[in-house]
Parts: C-alpha cells; structure tokens; sequence
C-alpha cells in the first residue's frame, strides 16, 4: 500500500485530471496508466542500455535511432504544445506498435487513445508521475491499486490487492522450474506471475550474472540476468506465463508489468474463467483443463453468482454459487496431473459446514494430495478488507497422508490500516520458509507449535475441518494471586500513603 507523501502526489494528479475536464474515474485510471507504461519503458531501455555496457551483448531496442525523441526524458522537456502533439501523433501510435500487433500487449493497446486535451494538464501530470517512485519494488501496482480504490465499484467482487510479500511467500513455496506452465484465473495487475519471474532469475542466476547499481535515489538494486534459463527463453518469452481476467485495463497493466520483466509476449487473456466461454472459446479452451503446472491465486471471493453465468462442468464438481469455492474447483481442473497449486482463500472455506464446502475439502484431500495450510493474520488485507484468510496448498491426484499446518500470527507489518514495518523479530514469514523446506511428519508433531503436522485420519474424523485451531492444542498455565489478606494489607498502606500525600498538600496551602 502507499501511504503519506506518495498518496498526496497521486491525489494531486487525480485532481489535476478532474479540473483539466476528466471526470470519468476509469478514463483517469487508464490515462494515467498509458503515461506510467511511457515512463517506465524508457526506465526499461536505459536498464538495457547499462546491461549491454556490462556484458556486451546487444538487446532489443524499444526505441530506434530515429524515436528517442520520444523517450520520457525527452518529453518531460518540450514545452506544452510540442508535448501534446508529439504525444497525440507519435508516442501513442507507437505504443501500440512496440510488442508488434500480435503481441499480448499490443492486443491490449490497439484502442489506446490521448484523451488529454489540454497542454497545461498534460504537462502537469508529466511532472508529477515523474516524480513518482516507479523504478522502485512493485510501486506501480501499489499505485495502480490506490487509483482502483478511487473508482465506487473498486471492490464489489472482493478484488483487492495481495499484499507483494505474500505473493512473493507464496511463490518461494512453490519454487517454480523454467519448464513449468503457470497460471493465474484472475490475475489483475499479474502480480503473482511477475514474482515468479523474479524467483526464476533469483535462482538461475549464476555468481557472475548478480551485479549491484546504485539507483538516482541512492538505493541500491540487485540485478540477476538469469543466464542459466537461456535453453529455457522461447518459452519464458511465449508459453511460461498465463493470466485471465475481464477487466482490460486490469489486463493493461498485466501485460505492461510482465513485459517490463522481461517477458516479451506473455499470454494474458480476456475471459472469464467461470463461464461457460472458457471451455466453448476455440482458442481458449485448451487452458481450462489439464494444462498447468503451477497455479497461483488470490481469486475473488465473498461473491456469489448466477448459476446461469456459471460452467456447468464447475457446478458437477462443486454445487454452489460462492466464487471462492467454484475457484478452487477450476484449479483443480486447470492443472496437469501431478500439477501444484497455491492459493489465498478466506477461512470459512476451511470450515464451512455447507454440502459445497464439505465436499470440495473432501475432494481436495480423498482425490488429490492436500499439503499445507499457512493460515494468515487477519489484518494481512488492511486497509482494503479485514477478512481472516489462509493458503491451501495442494497437488492434482496423489495421495494426503499428512497434512502441515502453520499459524502466522506477524507478517512484519503492523496489522491496523497502517500496516507500518515492524522488526524483524515480529515477521514469521522466513520461519515459515524454513519449516516447509525442511517440513517432516515425524518430526513436527508437536501441535502447540505454529508449525504441526495432522494425519489425514484426524482430518477425516473432524469431518474434513481444515481450520488449525481444531487441531492446535492450548497449554493452559495457572495463574496464582496473592492471598485475600495479603491484598487488603496492600490496599490499606495504598490507602494510608494517598492521605499522608493529602494532608501533606493541605498543609502547603493554608
């Protein structure tokens, strides 16, 4: 999230587009979207500019010889009419040439259109995205997300953002392979595919390929050029990473973030996944059954639908209307056998005694093999939501013999509306990475820890509950208090001290 000086900037912009004749909050959004995806294209070449004088090796330019002019740190200095016109009849037009025209981001661009009209406005929101943090983390989605939070629908399917170090928790745990297909069915500003890119380069980085550079701000950033995935590239580039959604300007940003990320044409598509469409689209439907290795999720919940709108495959397996669980039974699908899962669900899909709910737990631990629970604190969603939430891990097929359990109880930020940075010491997420690396059945059985393990007979005899404090046991200690005569005794020196200090005070004033 963003917060103090940075949530000023993106007020003032969104004011500055409200008196500039822009009222419309999602003809803002996109605005400002276009002039961030600007920005950060030109942050993107002269990252590759730095790499090549590194290594030597040539690179794919976003701009020729002839188009620097039309490089942000060119534009920022024209002056207000020769910036409206260069915007309006060359940078536009070649955003939507960039990735070519049968790219997943020129697809997503062919109707982007300069809807500022006047000079002094455009000049005005130059100034202050460049004064915007976006070379630094996953700012761009955080403010993405901010803007979202502007529009009075922001929110009615339970989409909020997923906070970058869950996603990024969630990512670790899996530890995807360069060969795997990955999916998310409602992947939004593709935060969890972007995180699994960055793992890949983390991981298959060679010592050589790991250099430091000292940002404009100071900071310094790790750089990893993933030279061990180079066999791996083609399909990195075209068939590694695959989001839905059917918000386009979600799907903007989506293909905006993973391009940026070194992926040059991921397959990000407009559907949606519940429908009827998914399985009936001619191009589609070969991604709504057996086809992904890895599927990360924080999918929309707290939301019901029409059974009319809902695939009737989804209905046989699950019989409900609640989209948190219709989810979970189109992962499930979505995945090859032998394919993995992560998902954010909310906790009453632990516990929910419904027929629905008791039946897709049933399914997840008789027919496949359920592997984690990582609850999470309630306030991991602040300020957007304060819904009590939990990871289920899970792969198609296989067997559950065991199942591990872990309560995170601090995720290193406080966890009110402010969610400020807290110590190290208050953050459970490393300890979570190593207990699952080095998770064992026979070792961690002792459920007064977080971290435990529960057969799958206990879990069949609780009638399928997956909710840890069914299984946690609570030590109790005993809690000794001073005898009642003690305390009368404490009580009257109290007693007798407070009159000494007012007669005392009495005494001062006569």
């Amino acid at each position: 999230m963003i917060t103090g000086p940075l949530r000023s900037k993106i007020d003032k912009l969104w004011l500055e587009f409200w008196q500039g004749g822009i009222t419309n909050p999602l003809t803002v959004i996109e605005q400002i979207t276009f002039l961030m995806f600007i920005r950060l294209l030109d942050i993107a070449e002269s990252r590759n500019e730095k790499k090549a004088q590194r290594t030597g090796k040539p690179f794919d330019r976003l701009f020729s010889a002839k188009q620097q002019h039309l490089r942000w740190h060119q534009l920022k200095n024209l002056g207000a009419d020769a910036l409206l016109k260069t915007m309006r009849d060359e940078v536009f037009p070649h955003l939507k040439d960039i990735a070519g025209a049968e790219s997943t981001f020129g697809r997503y661009m062919s109707d982007a259109m300069l809807m500022i009209q006047k000079p002094s406005l455009l000049v005005k929101a130059l100034e202050l995205i460049d004064d915007l943090p976006l070379d630094k983390g996953d700012t761009k989605g955080d403010l993405y997300e901010y803007l979202l939070g502007k529009l009075t629908t922001a929110g009615i399917n339970g989409q909020f953002r997923t906070p970058r170090h869950i996603i990024r928790l969630m990512v670790d745990l899996m530890e995807p392979k360069p060969t795997d297909r990955i999916a998310d069915p409602a992947c939004g500003t593709a935060g969890f595919l972007v995180a699994s890119m960055e793992n890949l380069l983390e991981r298959y980085t060679s010592p050589s390929g790991i250099t430091t550079e000292t940002a404009e701000n100071g900071e310094k950033n790790t750089i990893y050029t993933g030279d061990l995935l180079e066999p791996y590239r083609k399909h990195i580039q075209s068939d590694m990473f695959h989001g839905f959604d059917f918000d386009v300007t979600m799907l903007r940003i989506a293909a905006m973030n993973l391009m940026l990320h070194g992926v040059d044409n991921p397959a990000i598509e407009y559907m949606d996944t519940l429908s009827n469409r998914f399985v009936e689209d001619k191009k589609l439907s070969r991604f709504s059954k057996d086809h992904f290795d890895l599927v990360l999720a924080n999918p929309p919940f707290k939301g019901t639908l029409d059974y009319e709108a809902v695939e009737s495959g989804l209905l046989r397996t699950v019989k409900t209307r609640k989209t948190e669980l219709l989810f979970l039974a189109l992962i499930l699908r979505m995945l090859k056998l032998g394919g993995r899962a992560a998902v954010i669900v909310p906790d009453g899909v632990l516990f929910g005694s419904s027929n629905a709910h008791t039946d897709l737990r049933k399914a997840l631990i008789d027919d496949n093999q359920l592997e984690g629970i990582i609850k999470l604190p309630a306030g991991v969603f602040k300020p957007y939501a304060g819904v009590s939430t939990a990871i289920v891990i899970f792969t198609k097929g296989g067997k559950t013999k065991d199942v591990f359990f872990y309560d995170v109880q601090a995720d290193g930020f406080s966890l009110d509306d402010k969610r400020d940075p807290l110590p190290p010491a208050e953050n459970d997420l490393p300890d979570v990475r190593t207990r699952w690396a080095k998770r064992n059945p026979k070792k961690d059985s002792d459920r007064k820890a977080k971290a435990f393990f529960v057969s799958v007979e206990d879990i069949r005899a609780a009638e399928y509950d997956l909710s840890i404090n069914r299984y946690r046991e609570t030590v109790y200690e005993e809690v000794k208090y001073d005898k009642p005569t003690d305390i009368l005794k404490k009580l009257k020196k109290l007693n007798e001290a407070e009159a000494k200090d007012l007669t005392e005070l009495e005494g001062m004033l006569r």
